[in-house]
């Protein structure tokens, strides 16, 4: 099992924003606002009866919204700093609730929002299934709905996909995008491969990841899982990622076994002239955002602010982030 921070996860516990591209004023890290959550009653059941409000399980204020006829449930910075936008992305079959150790880390710094995408987590489910580019409309309409213009979008596995299909069809309305675990593509084929992949990565996440997962993929299904996991291994998430023309933050754990190796992720990417920095994080595996949430909040924070990727000063974790590719095109590392 890998090192986990040692700030550990606890996942149980719009207004218009205007975001700018480049760099944004980085402030002290781990500052965490204490405030007041707010958490609204869910929509009623099918059957039309109401259910009462769930006790908010994150520092984030629990709302909802709906786009496209569906429920969406969404959390936010409970009250959004005049930031930049910034929308985390969950992965295949799970909702937002497990990238919530970092994007909360993140809700005073930027204004945060982390939405369980149609069909996924509480949200209702669409009438069709969604692929990878519904996915990414989507995503932008509950931009619309929140009247955001444009943001820094944060994907975790099924979500870089989702970033990069949303950067494709909207790319004025992405201001930076990060990457954290890109699964998808030739290495995760055939799909008897990547189940074999994704049952190793279990082993190694944090224990506490199963009580937050599980759920999550009953709820979504077993045919809905296997149709979407088989979707996203045929995805060519490195080569799409390459393509992409904002500053991009790539951060794989060396112990991913859905990635292939930090070394192979090197070269591969200096053989385009591309706007990427890649960043390793030691001891990680796949769910990064979640068992790695103040390491991995770090990284963004100077990435956001084009400063060097350093560890945390006077951090005591152990677990080691290093760059090991920055694109010719991605902006130059400045001086704090």
């Amino acid at each position: 099992m890998d090192k986990v921070s040692g700030d550990a996860p606890d996942v149980e516990a719009i207004s218009s924003s205007t975001s700018t591209r480049g760099r944004f004023a980085l402030t002290p890290a781990g500052r965490r606002r204490r405030s007041a959550v707010t958490a609204e009653a869910e929509p009623g059941s099918r059957r039309g009866q109401s259910r009462s409000p769930r006790r908010p399980a994150s520092s984030l204020a629990e709302r909802w919204t709906r786009v496209d006829d569906v429920d969406v449930f969404y959390r936010e910075s409970p009250q959004p700093p005049d930031a930049p936008a910034m929308m985390h992305l969950h992965g295949f079959g799970l909702s937002g609730r497990y990238l919530l150790p970092t994007a909360e880390r993140l809700g005073d710094d930027f204004h945060t929002l982390v939405p369980d995408l149609p069909g996924f987590g509480r949200s209702g489910r669409p009438l069709e299934p969604l692929d990878v580019p519904g996915i990414a409309h989507a995503a932008a309409r509950f931009l619309d709905d929140r009247q955001i213009a444009s943001a820094t979008l944060v994907g975790n596995s099924m979500g870089c996909p989702v970033i990069c299909e949303f950067a494709y069809h909207y790319p004025e309305r992405i201001d930076r995008a990060v990457l954290v675990s890109p699964a998808g593509g030739l290495h995760n084929q055939p799909f008897h491969r990547a189940a074999r992949q994704i049952a190793r990565d279990g082993v190694r996440e944090p224990t506490g990841l199963m009580p937050v997962a599980v759920p999550d993929y009953l709820r979504f299904g077993v045919p809905s899982t296997v149709r979407m996991f088989r979707a996203l291994t045929q995805y060519p998430s490195l080569a799409r990622l390459l393509d992409l023309k904002v500053p991009t933050l790539v951060v794989l754990g060396d112990r991913d076994p859905l990635m292939p190796s930090p070394a192979r992720v090197r070269d591969v990417a200096g053989q385009t002239d591309n706007h990427v920095l890649v960043v390793v994080l030691e001891g990680a595996a796949h769910a990064i955002n979640f068992s790695h949430p103040r390491e991995l909040a770090n990284v963004i924070r100077l990435f956001m602010a084009d400063q060097p990727i350093v560890d945390e000063p006077n951090s005591y974790s152990h677990a080691r982030a290093y760059e090991i590719h920055r694109g010719t095109h991605h902006p130059p590392a400045k001086d704090a």
